[in-house]
């Protein structure tokens, strides 16, 4: 397995050759000959055609993930169409990137943290959203996990939670770790699924 970084740009970013000191830079008309099935493309979004080469490396069996310096949801949802496995922040820390690359190499899908936040505030709501959930889902939970449970289900991120209720990120996390476990969920799509079964 090898790892290619297909970028373009006149500088690389440290913090790419510090989570891959392996990584092998190539130019988009390069990757296409040199890349086999199994080996890991991080195609970085630039002017071009980035979703025609994610699509044409994805159909040879090449595990992509896609970097950007300025990610957008609708830009995510392009890069997983093409068959892309990963969607990140082109400026993410090494030990974010170490970790998408295990994730994309068991051919696994890492989803920007926002878009997830996105995507399982509109589950909820096509499930129903707060209204459909009964009150005894939440009957074993605090008020104030309950307040960080449907806060959270309706697709706010731990720092919009901690703004709108006045308390500090970390106490959300503390919160919404309580509410996992006393619902036996293990992240949030399972808590908005758990909120929404017994409709």
């Amino acid at each position: 397995m090898t790892r290619y970084l297909v970028y373009q740009g006149s500088s690389e970013v440290p913090r790419w050759s510090e989570a891959f000191p392996d990584l092998e830079v190539l130019a988009p008309h390069s990757v296409l000959d040199i890349a086999n099935a199994g080996d890991v493309a991080w195609v970085v979004v630039e002017q071009g055609d980035w979703i025609g080469l994610c699509t044409r490396l994805a159909q040879k069996g090449v595990l992509v993930a896609v970097l950007s310096f300025n990610p957008a949801s609708n830009e995510a949802y392009k890069a997983f169409t093409t068959g892309a496995r990963g969607y990140i922040h082109a400026l993410s820390t090494p030990d974010i990137l170490r970790q998408v690359d295990v994730v994309v190499r068991n051919r696994g899908i890492w989803l920007w943290p926002e878009l997830m936040d996105s995507l399982v505030g509109g589950v909820f709501k096509a499930l129903g959203g707060p209204q459909s959930v009964q009150p005894d889902v939440l009957a074993g939970l605090t008020e104030r996990e309950r307040d960080v449970a449907l806060a959270v289900a309706e697709g706010r991120s731990n720092k919009v939670v901690a703004r709108d209720l006045g308390i500090t990120e970390r106490t959300v996390k503390a919160h919404l770790g309580a509410v996992f476990r006393k619902l036996g969920v293990k992240d949030r799509m399972q808590l908005i699924l758990r909120l929404s079964r017994d409709r």
